[in-house]
């Protein structure tokens, strides 16, 4: 039990949500540039290194956000799998196409987590504002993975 107010626990579940999507799309993102093949193999491994990158970055920033209101994010690999939502893509080698098409999805419900969580913490100006940052980010490389298809 905590002795937590209702808003306060919301903020933090909603922290907790979008530090496990950012681990985890930082995760996916390492694994496509890994097992990625096809004709934009050059391209698409530098975006994907770039996601992976922005997503560890962003990460980061909202684990210290939490820390400064007080709460301890939990960044353990048992529990960013415990708490996953991201459609997921699967091992060993993949098309170009077909990875443009799965982070089609899993950048979809990154932008939409942020955007039910932006409307959580509407009232604190500086996560609100953290959150809108990185969802523009990320909606930025969902556009460039995106504009790869033929």
């Amino acid at each position: 039990m905590t002795d937590m107010a209702p808003a306060e626990a919301s903020a933090t579940t909603a922290i907790d949500r979008v530090l496990t999507d950012l681990i985890n799309l930082a995760l996916l993102a390492k694994q496509a540039q890994w097992n990625l093949v096809g004709p934009t193999f050059r391209s698409m491994r530098q975006l994907f290194d770039e996601l992976a990158a922005m997503s560890r970055d962003q990460a980061d920033d909202v684990a210290e956000r939490a820390l400064t209101l007080g709460h301890h994010p939990d960044g353990r690999a048992a529990t960013v799998a415990r708490n996953d939502s991201l459609p997921t893509i699967p091992a060993g080698t993949m098309s170009d196409d077909a990875l443009i098409t799965q982070f089609g999805s899993i950048l979809d419900t990154v932008v939409l987590h942020f955007h039910e969580v932006i409307e959580v913490v509407a009232d604190d100006p500086v996560t609100r504002d953290l959150f809108t940052t990185i969802v523009g980010s990320v909606e930025r490389q969902s556009w460039m993975i995106r504009s790869h298809r033929a």
